[in-house]
């Protein structure tokens, strides 16, 4: 079943380049993941050092794996994550029925 990530990141606007210059990176590695169906990262308009990112994967297990990857480990936890003030993050699964 397939698995949405939302997440809504923000870092102070010194940052916003460190920051931005990572979520590339992911964004790149992360489409060439066997279980990724979609990655887009977005500057959120009227927030300086905010962002937006969509994700989704063909099943939860897709994004364990993508969480468990060598360049989520580098660029995200090790990067991006220092440096955010926010982060809030959704998952979501389709309705059935």
């Amino acid at each position: 079943m397939p698995y949405a990530v939302v997440a809504h990141y923000r870092c102070a606007p010194a940052d916003e380049s460190a920051v931005r210059a990572a979520l590339l990176q992911v964004r790149e590695h992360t489409r060439a993941e066997p279980a990724n169906e979609g990655y887009e990262v977005h500057a959120v308009e009227g927030q300086p050092g905010g962002f937006l990112l969509y994700e989704r994967y063909a099943d939860r297990a897709g994004f364990e794996a993508h969480k468990a990857a060598e360049h989520f480990q580098k660029l995200i936890v090790a990067t991006v994550w220092p440096l955010l003030t926010d982060r809030t993050v959704t998952f979501a699964e389709p309705l059935q029925g």
